[in-house]
């Protein structure tokens, strides 16, 4: 009976044309550029088969490192915010900038990847996002200064932009079908599992050195990983002469630059310190972002080249992934950023014995990722991914009723660990689901428009979880509990709404497709 079954990849009857611009804009010349009777073989990509002189494996694996790095400097200041407060003479507002200028750069970026990886070489993409990370974080070692150091972070953020989605692509373009579901399994590892190692990562130096060290760890992995892939990386498509539309580049910049940043400030918000500038951010961001769909759908129809082709959301299986995707990442990101806070707020606890409480959970889902991505190889997405958000759920909603200000260490790691194993069995399948359900030509932009939306959906997961920490313990506080108490209350209500977003995407996962193959076309 199973041979009979189409196997569940994700793909759609209009990629049965045989080449693809790996992490190309969507026009049609793009496609025809590297399909049969392409001018040069060498650079000509076939589905699934590399071309001559390109070996895959070294490829995907300095990727999957460099992209394991720097997704876990994304989250690597969490537990050191503290110690950057005293040591820069800082407030906690002004340090939230070390992580919202990060989201920031990021979701300016990501957008251009589409044009960067059409206009330039794949070698290029990648050494130029190497060298600006390297540079970045060799600034952050010698900081003297916040300003310093976030401007170093600002370049790291624009390094991380330009590789998660070279790695999407290339796992598109190079890696068979059939063995897909199994290295989306280790990218399923770097996006679910680094970011929760960095509260580990960062208590076990801070108990140690200072928070520059956090930067000195990252250094000779990235120039290690910048000289394999220097070594390794072929060029599997032609670079071709696009313009770049800096009207749309402005718009994107404005419109999620505005839309983060007030994300950023609800917790200012709630509390009434800040309301002006971040609703009026979220205004202006909210409108750039209107204008800026408007002109990517009007340059399509004229047939010119969009900064970003929309055309991905019209297909059914991809936005119904990514908006679980979103969910879960939101949670997961929330949950990373509150569950330390609780830690040292209301059980006491130091920085080393944070991180040593949040690694079984990061453990479990990097465990996990390929062994789920060689289950939905197998069984396809809907039997992996509803079990796996409908887990999320469930152990967000038992931290609202469990956990309070006398909770135990043990307790707070048998309800991380299936968090973690939750958000491998969604993470996994539909990085996998959302984008092999794309025609070939749109790989890149689809893969631009999710790691955007994640940006966003970071910075609101933390922004709200902090929020709804910081309003509970107030209202706490106010009846006349202990600040332990009211800090653990606080979690709660934040913990209350990672089980308002997985119930959420339980309720989407469920719509999904058991066989996407069956999904409509993009218009």
């Amino acid at each position: 009976m199973r041979a009979s079954t189409p196997t569940p990849t994700g793909e759609l009857p209009a990629l049965d044309t045989p080449g693809i611009v790996a992490g190309g804009a969507a026009s049609a010349d793009a496609a025809d550029a590297t399909r049969d009777g392409a001018d040069d073989p060498t650079t000509t990509v076939h589905d699934g088969h590399p071309v001559a002189g390109v070996r895959v494996a070294p490829i995907i694996a300095v990727l999957v490192v460099s992209a394991f790095v720097m997704i876990l400097n994304e989250t690597l200041l969490s537990v050191a915010l503290p110690t950057l407060m005293a040591d820069l003479s800082i407030t906690a507002v002004v340090a939230q900038w070390l992580s919202t200028g990060f989201m920031l750069t990021m979701a300016v970026v990501i957008p251009t990847t589409g044009f960067l990886m059409k206009r330039l070489s794949v070698r290029t993409v990648f050494t130029v996002a190497m060298l600006l990370f390297l540079t970045g974080t060799a600034i952050a070692v010698v900081a003297p200064s916040f300003p310093v150091l976030l401007a170093a972070r600002v370049v790291q953020a624009a390094g991380t932009a330009m590789v998660l989605p070279l790695l999407m692509t290339t796992v598109l373009a190079l890696v068979p079908i059939t063995a897909r579901g199994l290295v989306m399994g280790l990218v399923g590892v770097v996006i679910s599992a680094a970011p929760a190692l960095g509260p580990t990562t960062s208590g076990f130096i801070l108990e140690r050195w200072s928070w520059h060290y956090l930067f000195v760890m990252m250094l000779p992995i990235i120039v290690v990983a910048l000289v394999i892939g220097l070594l390794f990386i072929r060029n599997y498509t032609e670079p071709q002469k696009v313009r770049l539309d800096t009207v749309s580049v402005v718009l994107s910049a404005i419109g999620f630059g505005g839309v983060i940043y007030a994300l950023a400030s609800i917790s200012s918000i709630v509390d009434g310190s800040s309301r002006l500038a971040p609703l009026l951010a979220a205004a202006v961001g909210l409108l750039s972002l209107a204008v800026f769909t408007a002109r990517q759908l009007r340059m399509l129809a004229r047939g010119d080249e969009p900064l970003l082709d929309l055309r991905p959301l019209a297909v059914r299986t991809y936005t119904v992934s990514v908006l679980v995707i979103l969910m879960g990442f939101a949670t997961m990101l929330g949950t990373v950023v509150a569950l330390p806070l609780y830690m040292t707020g209301a059980l006491g606890i130091s920085s080393l014995q944070v991180g040593l409480t949040m690694l079984p959970g990061a453990a479990a889902s990097g465990l996990l990722g390929p062994i789920v991505g060689a289950l939905y190889d197998r069984f396809g997405p809907r039997p992996i991914v509803v079990p796996g958000i409908a887990l999320m759920a469930l152990v967000c909603w038992l931290e609202v009723i469990l956990l309070d200000a006398e909770s135990t260490t043990g307790m707070i790691i048998a309800l991380n660990v299936p968090l973690g194993l939750g958000m491998a069995m969604v993470m996994t399948p539909l990085m996998t689901l959302s984008l092999g359900a794309l025609p070939r030509s749109l790989y890149g932009h689809g893969s631009a428009i999710l790691n955007t939306l994640q940006q966003l959906a970071g910075a609101l997961g933390t922004a709200v979880f902090i929020a709804m920490l910081t309003l509970g313990a107030v209202v706490s506080a106010q009846t006349g509990a202990s600040e332990q108490v009211a800090q653990a209350h606080g979690a709660t209500w934040a913990f209350a709404v990672g089980g308002v977003m997985c119930t959420i995407g339980l309720a989407l996962a469920v719509t999904l497709r058991a066989h996407p193959a069956e999904a409509e076309p993009a218009r």
